[in-house]
């Protein structure tokens, strides 16, 4: 088999570093096509070895864009199309039936009121479910996100929960990694340190984060990620008297300038994640995998496991029934600071998210949208 996965961009982004550990581990022949902004990650793709190109595509109604990816589908002599994130979806699906592919799409980011960040509009919802129909199936990452595509009106039978995964292995915990990066962050060896990771972005509400760590003196702060609210964030932090004990690092793992992930985790005391909502919440399995204890807001990952499967995570915000979320985070991390917050054996929920079981998972959604019963694996393409 030989498949072609189409995405919006890639830039660093969680669906964008799901997609290229997802290549690591798929046991077919794979290229990438990006619509626009061939940044950080396709660098990483080409070094794994995939062919990476770039549409080119000028704005959102680039309609050109169409008959391009569809003459492109067509010269690769492609079984398959995968489509990642909402304009490589819609496009991907019109092309690839013009090309007469099948195509199958992940659903990434599909929330109560936002999509992919954005507010979801009538025209959008639309939109998707007019080109949905194109398609063979829709991957969900979650049950939480398959549910939203059945109330959207998305036919259940065309709906597959595969969920979004990690290199278990990769995010273990490492004392000499964590001095490591506390030597490299200047951090003090005996701080209690707080973590967030995520695109910078409203929704994250990192400026939560900033907050409760400026109430309590003597912790810290480490952010990891990049985007438009980094310079209102260190504003904030400014006006706070906190710029000292925070850590503003951007995108990591992209540069040599600041550690990678699980080395961020390894140095850290407790992780936060307090979005909006969110699709899955991978930066929460991922410092679960690395022992630490969790406190968060939205978190399909959890929300969707039997209630008690993840011991060491803790649930804050509008569903505890608080109207003040910067003061119940307060409270929380003030609780973890005090108790001396340490490691905890990764919780056996992590396993149900291992990489290797998600690419398996996709793998019988290929099978059945290409009319086969098994897919028989072959070496991945070279560029």
């Amino acid at each position: 088999m030989r498949a072609l996965h189409v995405i919006t961009g890639l830039g660093v982004g969680g669906a964008e570093q799901q997609l290229r550990l997802l290549l690591r581990h798929l046991p077919v022949r794979c290229d990438v096509v990006t619509l626009t902004n061939p940044g950080a990650v396709a660098e990483g793709l080409r070094a794994d070895g995939v062919r990476v190109r770039d549409l080119g595509m000028r704005s959102n109604r680039d309609l050109g864009a169409v008959p391009r990816l569809a003459r492109l589908i067509r010269r690769g002599s492609y079984d398959l199309v995968h489509t990642h994130l909402y304009r490589a979806c819609v496009y991907g699906r019109i092309a690839a039936r013009l090309a007469g592919t099948t195509v199958v799409a992940t659903e990434h980011s599909l929330g109560r009121e936002e999509i992919e960040g954005r507010p979801l509009t009538r025209g959008t919802r639309e939109l998707y479910l007019r080109t949905e129909r194109l398609g063979a199936a829709t991957v969900a990452v979650s049950d939480t996100v398959a549910g939203r595509l059945r109330d959207w009106g998305v036919p259940a039978a065309r709906i597959h929960t595969v969920p979004n995964g990690i290199d278990v292995a990769d995010f273990r915990f490492d004392g000499a990694r964590r001095r490591a990066t506390r030597a490299l962050l200047q951090l003090p060896e005996a701080a209690f340190v707080v973590g967030g990771v995520g695109r910078l972005v409203p929704g994250k509400r990192f400026d939560l984060l900033i907050r409760a760590v400026a109430a309590l003196p003597g912790a810290w702060l480490v952010l990891a990620g990049d985007g438009p609210e980094a310079v209102p964030l260190r504003a904030l932090a400014a006006r706070l008297g906190v710029t000292g004990r925070v850590r503003f690092l951007g995108e990591c793992g992209t540069t040599g300038a600041a550690p990678d992930i699980p080395a961020v985790l390894s140095g850290i005391d407790a992780f936060v994640s307090v979005s909006r909502e969110e699709s899955f919440g991978l930066a929460v399995v991922e410092a679960l995998a690395a022992g630490l204890p969790v406190l968060h807001a939205a978190c399909p990952a959890i929300e969707d496991l039997p209630a008690g499967r993840v011991p060491g995570a803790t649930r804050i915000g509008p569903a505890s029934g608080t109207t003040d979320p910067t003061s119940e985070l307060t409270g929380a991390l003030c609780r973890l600071m005090r108790s001396g917050a340490r490691r905890l054996p990764p919780p056996a929920a992590v396993d149900r998210y291992d990489i290797r079981l998600s690419s398996r998972r996709l793998m019988d959604v290929y099978a059945q949208a290409v009319g086969t019963a098994t897919v028989s694996p072959t070496e991945r393409a070279k560029p």
